[in-house]
């Protein structure tokens, strides 16, 4: 895989999770990188762990979040990765604003940020990888609005490839639409809805997932989008144990 030394690589929502990944693997791979978050403890938690990383807590989903971001450090790689835990109960038992949590977060914080991206601009040849969620693609009939937001995350940033392409930015905008992930505490939090949704041990439930990926699958899936962009710019693709697949039209 090529390598990533030198480059600046920002990760929104990268103290924990798949986002926490991301900055091991960027800084493994020679990046400078800056992992963005809500949480100052967890923060420093990363920053104590792995050597080099730079910390930035803020609420992403705020305005004036990206121009504070790319203040401190401007992008060649930018990876959206932070939302919020969605809902795992069916519609019926949801209030609006369960429904409504990942539209007001994850969707926000993709909004504000690939504005700014094209606005500000990035430098020319940069890249923006989303990371949104198999449930954009096969719908998750117990987690309210989560798969419609995800979604509009991948609607979000083909319309930002287009406008790079339409305004000559020179932008590389892309997608990864991994599957559920047991292994992170957002992956958790869905395999224990669904279990008890379903009426099955949680053991039981991952045994009969299909190719489920890792952290760590999509951290590797990152870098090789990120460092391959003219092969991958305007796509999305599913992320399983397998590695890349596109996903369908």
């Amino acid at each position: 895989m090529p390598s990533v030394t030198g480059k600046n690589m920002v990760v929104i929502g990268g103290s924990r999770g798949v986002g926490r990944r991301i900055v091991e693997e960027g800084r493994r791979n020679g990046a400078d990188v800056l992992a963005v978050a809500r949480g100052e403890e967890r923060l420093r938690q990363l920053a104590r762990e792995v050597a080099g990383t730079r910390i930035l807590a803020l609420d992403a989903t705020d305005e004036g979040a990206p121009a504070r971001v790319f203040d401190v450090l401007r992008p060649d790689i930018l990876v959206l990765c932070g939302g919020a835990f969605p809902p795992a109960a069916p519609l019926h038992e949801q209030s609006w604003q369960q429904f409504a949590v990942n539209w007001d977060c994850d969707v926000k914080i993709a909004f504000h940020f690939l504005k700014a991206a094209l606005s500000q601009p990035l430098p020319k040849g940069a890249s923006v990888i989303l990371i949104s969620s198999g449930a954009a693609l096969a719908g998750s009939p117990i987690s309210g609005g989560y798969a419609g937001a995800k979604r509009t995350q991948l609607f979000m940033a083909n319309y930002s490839q287009k406008e790079s392409d339409r305004l000559g930015l020179g932008l590389n905008v892309m997608a990864l639409a991994p599957r559920m992930m047991p292994d992170t505490e957002l992956g958790s939090h869905a395999v224990a809805g669904y279990s008890r949704y379903l009426g099955v041990s949680a053991s039981d439930f991952v045994k009969g997932m299909a190719s489920p990926p890792t952290a760590t699958d999509v951290a590797n899936a990152v870098l090789e989008l990120a460092t391959q962009p003219d092969q991958f710019k305007g796509k999305v693709f599913i992320v399983s144990a397998k590695g890349l697949e596109p996903a369908p039209p």
